[in-house]
């Protein structure tokens, strides 16, 4: 009579664990632009904080400030300084990176509302926008 065998356990191929997490790396940074390298840019739209959010802690731990130049970037390191551009008028103003977003899809950078205003978009409330690494310390 025959010995049954016991069934011998396969390991993966190791092509397709690369394969797998070569995916979920993609996966990870679809629709997420990294932050502009020195040099480099990014053109979208920009919005900015609504008041409601005044005194309520960002993602970097800081509470949002409606009076501070400061921004909520998706990649940028927090306390990175960028230059957001308006495209239509040209004016600019320097921002420090203390959140995360924006969560819109479409949108590149939400900024708050003093920096909304060196702009002249509160009116508009969305606005085209070049985002470049500014200068300076943290940039």
């Amino acid at each position: 009579m025959r010995a049954l065998r016991q069934p011998t356990r396969r390991r993966p191929l190791p092509l397709l664990s690369l394969m797998v997490l070569a995916l979920a790396g993609t996966a990870c940074l679809h629709g997420r632009p990294a932050a502009p390298a020195p040099g480099g840019f990014e053109e979208g739209l920009a919005s900015f904080y609504s008041d409601a959010f005044q005194g309520r802690p960002t993602a970097s731990g800081q509470p949002y400030d409606r009076g501070a130049l400061t921004c909520a970037h998706r990649t940028a390191p927090f306390g990175a300084r960028l230059r957001v551009t308006e495209l239509e008028t040209g004016r600019s103003v320097v921002v420090t990176v203390n959140d995360r977003g924006p969560h819109r899809a479409g949108r590149i950078v939400d900024l708050s509302r003093a920096a909304a205003e060196r702009l002249g978009m509160t009116r508009r409330g969305l606005v085209r926008v070049r985002v470049e690494r500014a200068a300076g310390p943290g940039g």
